[in-house]
């Protein structure tokens, strides 16, 4: 199936076979495609820093590769090697990466996934709707961690993201996959009525209980 380009325009009569939209695309090809992103974050010192996270369209799972106030092309490209050791054998099922324009995303990054024959799809200027899955999780992270939190340093900010990012992953339920996390393969089996003295539930904090996680306890 050849790729549609996220600004192509609707078919005309004349042609017999139309091509998918972006949408049929991203959602027929969703196990073989992974998204990259850079979202900014402020500090208390009013320092930038800036969050590189990749996220795979079949799971959700979500990945931080890396935070930096300093993010050149060479740390991008030096962070694309971080994912690929990271990903190993599931390299093997991914056919496309997209990204946008940015200057920060040169060849040497780009040749880092054509190594395993991923094929880069560039998103158009000013449209964030072609990346949307990445983009809506730039904005969960935003919503649900970074503004209900004071960020310190580039470490605090490393500790804190890779909190949530395992919460995000191993709990946190979505809804495009029957409510279950993205690195759960089944739903937990039905239960019968709850003997609450027999099962009780414990809770757990996360990042200060800022989230709270529930649980059967042992």
């Amino acid at each position: 199936m050849r790729r549609p380009n996220p600004t192509d325009q609707p078919p005309t009569e004349s042609q017999s076979a139309p091509l998918p939209t972006w949408r049929q695309f991203l959602n027929a090809q969703a196990h073989s495609i992974l998204a990259a992103d850079f979202l900014h974050l402020d500090t208390v010192a009013l320092g930038r820093l800036y969050a590189l996270v990749f996220i795979e369209h079949g799971t959700r799972r979500l990945h931080l590769v890396g935070v930096t106030a300093h993010p050149t092309a060479r740390w991008s490209v030096q962070q694309a090697r971080n994912l690929a050791m990271t990903l190993g054998y599931r390299t093997d099922s991914l056919r496309f990466l997209i990204r946008d324009r940015d200057a920060k995303y040169t060849d040497a990054f780009d040749a880092v996934f054509q190594a395993d024959d991923v094929e880069i799809l560039l998103s158009p200027p000013r449209a964030p709707r072609a990346n949307a899955i990445c983009e809506r999780v730039v904005g969960t992270l935003r919503r649900e961690l970074l503004d209900r939190i004071l960020i310190y340093n580039e470490a605090h900010a490393v500790k804190v993201l890779a909190e949530y990012i395992r919460h995000y992953n191993r709990h946190r339920p979505h809804q495009s996959r029957r409510q279950l996390p993205p690195e759960s393969a089944e739903p937990p089996a039905p239960a019968t009525v709850t003997d609450l003295q027999a099962h009780r539930i414990r809770r757990w904090s996360i990042l200060g209980g800022l989230i709270n996680e529930y649980r059967h306890a042992a």
